[in-house]
């Protein structure tokens, strides 16, 4: 999903995602194979909301 999506799942502001996402703070996230697209996976922002660790 979209770092839009990710962050009305969550329910985070994209800005707090953003931040999260630069500190290393939040869920992991991949970038497209085009290298512009943040995208964030359901089952990794279910594991981060449960508290888990998840490798990347």
């Amino acid at each position: 999903m979209t770092a839009g999506e990710a962050a009305q799942y969550l329910r985070l502001s994209s800005k707090t995602l953003e931040k999260k996402r630069a500190t290393g703070e939040g869920p992991p996230w991949h970038r497209s194979a085009d290298g512009r697209t943040i995208r964030y996976d359901r089952d990794e922002l279910d594991a981060f909301l449960r508290g888990e660790e998840v490798s990347r």
